[in-house]
């Protein structure tokens, strides 16, 4: 799954889960997404923080198969 497929799919988690900070999940030369609030983006920008990881580990992330600690 490509990182924008992944950005759909978290897209409705994150508009009601009351998030109120910004995050960076960035897989390198596949691309970032960017959740800020309530608003999820593959358009890099700062944020509070950034976690690096694979594209195949952050697909993993989203789909429950890899503890996130």
């Amino acid at each position: 799954m490509g990182v924008q497929e992944i950005a759909d799919k978290i897209r409705s988690r994150v508009a009601s889960a009351g998030f109120e900070h910004s995050v960076k999940f960035d897989t390198g030369s596949d691309g970032v997404i960017v959740i800020d609030g309530a608003t999820v983006s593959t358009a890099d920008a700062p944020t509070d923080c950034t976690i690096k990881l694979s594209l195949d580990d952050l697909d993993s992330l989203i789909a429950g198969d890899l503890n996130p600690t």
